[in-house]
């Protein structure tokens, strides 16, 4: 069996997200990863021409675009970009070198850590986004986590049906291609490609590659017994 491609165009339209000259010369969707970074260092202007309700921490190294409101409680230490009109809501947790697009939910009780979201990315409640990249209008719903590192805590491998694809990378969440849907709790493991238009159930514990159009399905089946009181 082959090997997918891992080609960025495969997974992500690049001209979803104001940043897309970080994928130039990347042949492998997970090598952008290392680039946030440095991309920030350069390229970041900090300033502020949204809306704060109440006190929200920001720090000194983030820019936040015209329209987006940044509730209390909220946590922006950066270096980050944010978009436009995105929602910061209490309790999100915005750690070092993040790039945010524009129309971006980013919800109570979730942590980002160098990644990168395209536009209309929605995380709205109790997630842990690390070392990843969430494509255009990429949904991850309640609870959803992307574990960037292993038990081992050594290289992470892409799982694939034509064998284990090593990425160099110590620290690798997910690629998720535009428009898919992460259920609620599901836990993707360390090193996850998701396909464009892919839909993983809630609950599922999912690792390697997906291809797009493809729906995970998890099933638990029930057993119900009388209840002796």
């Amino acid at each position: 069996m082959s090997t997918p491609s891992f080609l960025p165009e495969d997974y992500l339209d690049l001209s979803q997200t104001a940043h897309g000259a970080l994928f130039d010369g990347v042949e492998r969707v997970w090598d952008v990863l290392p680039k946030i970074g440095p991309w920030l260092r350069d390229n970041l202007r900090p300033g502020f021409e949204g809306k704060k309700i109440g006190a929200p921490h920001i720090g000194e190294e983030v820019y936040i675009g015209p329209g987006t409101v940044v509730e209390p409680g909220a946590v922006i230490l950066g270096p980050a970009w944010i978009g436009a009109n995105c929602h910061i809501r209490t309790g999100a947790y915005i750690r070092q070198n993040v790039i945010v697009g524009d129309g971006v939910v980013l919800g109570n009780s979730c942590e980002f850590k160098n990644s990168l979201l395209f536009n209309g990315c929605q995380v709205p409640h109790f997630t842990y986004v690390g070392d990843s990249v969430l494509g255009y209008k990429v949904h991850l719903a309640a609870g959803s986590i992307l574990s960037n590192l292993k038990l081992a805590a050594d290289e992470i491998s892409v799982r694939t049906e034509g064998g284990p694809v090593r990425t160099g990378l110590r620290k690798f969440g997910a690629i998720i291609g535009d428009r898919a849907e992460i259920g609620c709790q599901v836990v993707v493991n360390p090193g996850a490609v998701i396909g464009r238009d892919s839909l993983i159930y809630p609950g599922t514990v999912w690792t390697g590659f997906l291809p797009e159009r493809s729906i995970v399905k998890h099933r638990v089946e029930h057993e119900i017994v009388p209840r002796r009181v």
